[in-house]
């Protein structure tokens, strides 16, 4: 039997009277249940009387055909906000105690998903493979979706021929991470052998796979103690690979054969450790001003190995062999990267820029990225119609790194002032943290997707798939999350279980066990399969 007269001050059965009155309009008990709360309500709060109301709350409950049910008296906590429920639901907190969903099923169904929306996320979970956004012919502005304009008038609101770019060019980085997790280890005895790149667009053909060197290292005994982690301490790793269009027919889509080049972030010790040599030190420069760019970045991208070229010298050899191969053909040199990758990409475009006397448009396109180097270097870039378009979350802090905390916006501001401006010029030519990032940014924010949790972890926020779900509900900046989203939720759902809005994972497991057993339509959920393309480390075997 429910147990609740011990929960139920007597002075609250008035609000109970009047709420319940007004829910049972129309109602064939509704005389014998005002009769019985009616009686409730005149009792007062000895001890026998609370006996008496919980008695004809007991009978209440019978009349109107619920399920028995004890109702806890330590308070829940909300997944939400970390507060008890009675905390967080404010006034009422009483009343919704009663479980009141329970007794009138028009609440309760309030709280669940409506048909419609299970059938999207039914959609939504149950695909193999990607949805993408219209393919529609690029050919007569595909230099203006390649920065010619710097995106003006295609970011807010998000362009959607852009959009589906964007996402494109986040699939290629996801293409590298799995490159590198499906055999990380890389032999420092002789010369790698050629890799397998599984590529979401099969109209690209892979043509180099490229390497970073760490300028540090462990000591020998380390790969010792643990010998199966050796490709974690490696000095050098696969960080990438180039790719040309090879299909005519997408060629002609394009308007152009498109030759990307894409990076992974961060994903072995000794890159975290470049990572932290923060300091920014110079590049040769035949321009004014002293461009800089972080240390770490730039030991990676110059570094050789013992049996492989440095990251420099193989992409700028291969970018080379390329245009010649395809001279006279409309080209363009897209560059990509997430995280680590993203610092790298601007490095790689920033030599590629200077590489030859005609080279093709080159456009970076980041997710995640750290700042990179200073004022100069982002000028540099500019000036050398390098086109940079930076997807960040609000919510990453690794977009807020290195350097001092200072906000683009705050500096924008205090460059306003003359005198602000100077003090701040002496401060970038002489600081050692003194960043600034470059090119166009395009912000997304974690909060505006309907299906991660508004505080997702610094994890989520700063992963790659989450970053290409955000950029696929994107309409703009003073618009909700999009409706008709294409993405699928399979990956974001396995990767970021724990950052996704509880709702949806208990309707995902619903969904699956239903799926799963659904023989006759073919659909089969399995959320726990190996993705095609990864960008987390790989479990333990």
């Amino acid at each position: 039997m429910m147990q609740i007269g011990s929960t139920v001050p007597a002075h609250n059965l008035d609000i109970f009277q009047e709420r319940f009155a007004v829910n049972c309009n129309g109602c064939s008990v509704k005389p014998a249940i005002k009769a019985c709360v009616a009686k409730t309500s005149m009792k007062t709060t000895s001890l026998s009387r609370t006996k008496f109301t919980r008695k004809h709350l007991s009978n209440l409950e019978r009349l109107i055909g619920t399920e028995p049910e004890v109702i806890q008296l330590e308070p829940k906590v909300s997944a939400d906000n970390g507060l008890p429920e009675a905390e967080s639901r404010g006034k009422g907190g009483l009343l919704e105690g009663l479980h009141l969903p329970q007794i009138w099923p028009e609440n309760k169904a309030a709280e669940e998903m409506s048909p419609r929306q299970l059938n999207r996320l039914q959609r939504l979970l149950s695909k193999n493979g990607m949805e993408y956004s219209p393919r529609n012919s690029l050919a007569s502005r595909w230099r203006e979706y390649h920065g010619s304009n710097n995106w003006v008038g295609l970011l807010d609101p998000l362009d959607e021929n852009l959009r589906r770019e964007m996402v494109r060019y986040g699939e290629f980085i996801q293409a590298a991470y799995h490159c590198f997790h499906s055999d990380p280890a890389t032999s420092g005895k002789e010369a790698p052998s050629p890799r397998q790149v599984a590529i979401p667009d099969r109209s690209y053909r892979v043509t180099k796979t490229l390497y970073a060197t760490a300028s540090v290292g462990f000591p020998d005994w380390v790969d010792k103690v643990a010998p199966d982690l050796e490709w974690m301490t490696q000095q050098t790793s696969c960080i990438g690979y180039v790719a040309v269009c090879d299909d005519q027919r997408e060629i002609s889509r394009m308007g152009r054969r498109d030759i990307v080049i894409s990076l992974r972030g961060t994903s072995t010790c000794l890159e975290w450790a470049e990572n932290m040599r923060d300091l920014l030190v110079k590049i040769p420069d035949q321009s004014c001003g002293q461009p800089k760019v972080q240390c770490g970045f730039l030991s990676l991208y110059k570094t050789s190995g013992a049996h492989v070229s440095s990251l420099a010298e193989s992409v700028v050899s291969e970018i080379k062999r390329l245009t010649q191969l395809y001279e006279g053909e409309n080209l363009s040199i897209t560059v990509t990267g997430h995280s680590l990758g993203a610092a790298l990409a601007l490095l790689v475009a920033d030599d590629l820029s200077t590489c030859a006397q005609v080279i093709p448009p080159i456009a970076v396109y980041t997710f995640g990225g750290p700042r990179v180097g200073n004022r100069a270097f982002a000028k540099k870039l500019s000036s050398q119609q390098v086109k940079v378009l930076r997807i960040v979350n609000s919510k990453d802090i690794i977009t807020r790194v290195p350097g001092m905390f200072v906000s683009e916006e705050l500096d924008k501001k205090l460059r306003e002032s003359k005198n602000m401006n100077v003090a701040l010029n002496i401060i970038d030519n002489t600081m050692p943290w003194a960043y600034a990032h470059a090119g166009t940014e395009l912000r997304v924010d974690t909060s505006n997707s309907p299906y991660l949790k508004p505080d997702a972890d610094v994890s989520c926020c700063h992963d790659l798939e989450a970053y290409l779900h955000l950029v696929d509900g994107f309409l703009a900046s003073n618009c909700p999350f999009r409706s008709n989203a294409k993405r699928s939720l399979v990956k974001l759902v396995r990767e970021q279980n724990s950052n996704v809005k509880k709702l949806y994972t208990s309707k995902a497991k619903g969904l699956r066990l239903s799926l799963d057993t659904s023989k006759s339509k073919g659909l089969k959920l399995n959320l726990e399969r190996n993705m095609q393309m990864s960008n987390c480390l790989p479990s333990p075997s």
